[in-house]
């Protein structure tokens, strides 16, 4: 291929990805679903494989854009013209916590594990399960959280309050194991967390979904759900 030919390629390439773009809508990158990320992806390396094929001329290239621009557009009106084609398209969102209940079925289904949703939860400038009273799994990965009345506004300083320390909540139990390390960073031992599940009636550790210690606010216990 020569440097003329790849030039115009290259050119006719991105002035028509670039308006299959447009055609496809203006959904952000932060919230495409699986579906659009593969889509773009596939679209990407039609053209790129398309441009460095010797055998492969422009007509080819456009085709290749219009044919798989057409069907990406052609999913994306069904999806907005037939509601009960939209779940299968787009997916639904989870509601992962319910009530300030973490639903272990549903993060499960989703492949989510309690490390990634408190990832989730820190990026939402969340740092403690005992602050959400609805959390909702996005058809993009993304959580959205609605906080308990108590972790709402108005803060402190709009109340003129006295400030108060602030203190990182420490994870003791993950699916029914102690996380030993944790457990010493809080200068406590394995007959103190006994002590304190007993006191709210856990006689076993692997009947905790999830715990936590918060300075000056305790244990917060996530039971496991009965299946």
């Amino acid at each position: 291929m020569s440097i003329v030919n790849l030039t115009v390629d290259l050119v006719f390439g991105f002035f028509a990805l670039f308006i299959a773009t447009k055609i496809l809508g203006k959904t952000q990158i932060s919230q495409i679903t699986p579906f659009d990320f593969i889509s773009a992806i596939v679209l990407g390396e039609l053209l790129g494989n398309a441009l460095y094929d010797d055998q492969t001329g422009i007509l080819f290239i456009l085709y290749a854009l219009f044919l798989w621009t057409t069907l990406i557009f052609i999913v994306e009106i069904l999806g907005q013209k037939f509601l009960k084609l939209r779940p299968f398209f787009q997916g639904n969102p989870s509601i992962v916590i319910r009530n300030g209940m973490i639903d272990r079925n549903l993060l499960k289904k989703n492949r989510v594990n309690l490390n990634h949703l408190q990832t989730l939860l820190r990026e939402q400038n969340v740092f403690s399960f005992r602050e959400v009273e609805y959390g909702i799994l996005e058809t993009d990965g993304s959580l959205s959280v609605l906080k308990k009345s108590n972790y709402q506004k108005p803060t402190r300083q709009d109340l003129n309050l006295q400030q108060k320390g602030v203190f990182l909540p420490v994870t003791l139990i993950s699916d029914g194991k102690v996380l030993w390390d944790n457990l010493s960073s809080i200068s406590m031992n394995k007959e103190w967390l006994e002590q304190q599940l007993s006191a709210l009636g856990i006689n076993n550790v692997r009947d905790v979904f999830y715990a936590e210690w918060l300075e000056g606010d305790g244990l917060h216990i996530v039971p496991m759900n009965i299946e």
